[in-house]
């Protein structure tokens, strides 16, 4: 089945995106670009060398403004040059162990960061449709055997899942106070929030995660150390969620009222896997294969099992993943391995991208 994503919808349409360099960012910059959207991203410059948004050459796929998310001013200045009519906040520190390491700045960016998006859309004319993207970490979680479902408290023991819950509860109180379903009529304006799990594919060279560091080792001949090899996930590959998340823009764009609400957006139970099983699988696909081995050091705590119920994003938005887990692993390791050989990667990204979406 083909994603629901309606191409004469984002043609022209004004889009304003945070983080758009980031790896999830570069992505969703490249498929709006292929969509003919006139889109405008905000985002730190990339630190990582290599990076997606440098190896793809994504320079010149959007209108480019950087910018700190705190920096509420030139936030401010560049969403009203922009005049978007839907806005994709993404901008996020989004790493488990980095957050331990500076929690500050983790709050400030995830929890701040989306105020300061959404006070500057109270400020503006125009905007119809809102995407919060958080995570399925938002949740609090109970290591239960089920899916949590978007009614399902939040929490988080750790600073990044807490920093995601207060995310989900910001985007609620500006949805409640200043753009309320009730009133739509009036204000015009959609406001959803999405948690997507745990995502995968080319690109990613971010510190302390799995894939990246697969490569990473692989690179250098090493034997690859693994916290938690039990620890089970929802896999999916990055063009799912994104996917889903383009989707829904489009029914708030339309419908505000019904859609203005938290949705997650995850893979089939048979994606549920454990840490090792993403290794081994990404190993059988490497030319030369991997080495790993678990770690003996105590680290931080993480959760061991989490899982989401999609049933609502399947239900009333027409959203169900395409790829299989086997898929997602095929389409992550062949990016790489066309990066490793010299590939042009904006040509085999966008190959992928046009396969994913039948176009």
């Amino acid at each position: 089945m083909a994603p629901v994503v309606n191409r004469d919808f984002w043609h022209g349409r004004r889009v304003f995106v945070t983080g758009h360099t980031g790896f999830k960012g570069s992505w969703l910059t490249l498929i709006l670009s292929r969509l003919g959207a006139c889109a405008t991203g905000y985002s730190l410059e990339p630190v990582l060398n290599p990076n997606m948004f440098a190896v793809a050459q994504l320079h010149d796929q959007m209108h480019n403004v950087y910018g700190d998310i705190n920096d509420r001013g030139r936030l401010a200045a560049a969403m009203r040059d922009a005049k978007p009519d839907v806005v994709l906040h993404m901008a996020a520190q989004p790493l488990v162990r980095a957050a331990y390491q500076d929690p500050v700045a983790t709050f400030a960016d995830n929890v701040m960061g989306t105020v300061h998006v959404l006070d500057a859309i109270r400020t503006l004319e125009g905007v119809r449709s809102v995407i919060i993207v958080t995570t399925d970490k938002c949740y609090e979680n109970r290591e239960w055997d089920w899916g949590y479902r978007e009614i399902d408290g939040l929490g988080g023991r750790d600073p990044y899942s807490s920093s995601k819950a207060c995310a989900e509860l910001v985007s609620s109180a500006f949805r409640e106070s200043y753009f309320p379903t009730a009133s739509h009529a009036q204000h015009g304006v959609g406001v959803a929030s999405v948690r997507a799990g745990n995502v995968i594919g080319g690109g990613d060279w971010a510190e302390d995660r799995l894939i990246p560091d697969i490569v990473r080792a692989a690179s250098l001949g090493k034997s690859l150390e693994i916290r938690s090899p039990g620890a089970t996930r929802p896999w999916q590959h990055v063009l799912e969620p994104l996917a889903g998340y383009l989707t829904l823009a489009e029914r708030l764009y339309t419908n505000g009222p019904e859609f203005a609400q938290a949705w997650n957006f995850g893979p089939d139970s048979q994606s549920e896997r454990t840490v090792a099983e993403v290794l081994d699988g990404f190993v059988r696909r490497w030319p030369d294969g991997v080495q790993w081995h678990t770690s003996q050091t105590r680290h931080p705590h993480e959760a061991r099992y989490l899982k989401l119920d999609c049933a609502k994003s399947r239900s009333r938005l027409g959203w169900t993943p395409k790829l299989s887990f086997e898929d997602a692993l095929d389409l992550t390791a062949a990016w790489y391995l066309a990066h490793a050989n010299g590939a042009d990667m904006q040509d085999f990204t966008s190959s992928q991208i046009a396969d994913y979406f039948g176009q």
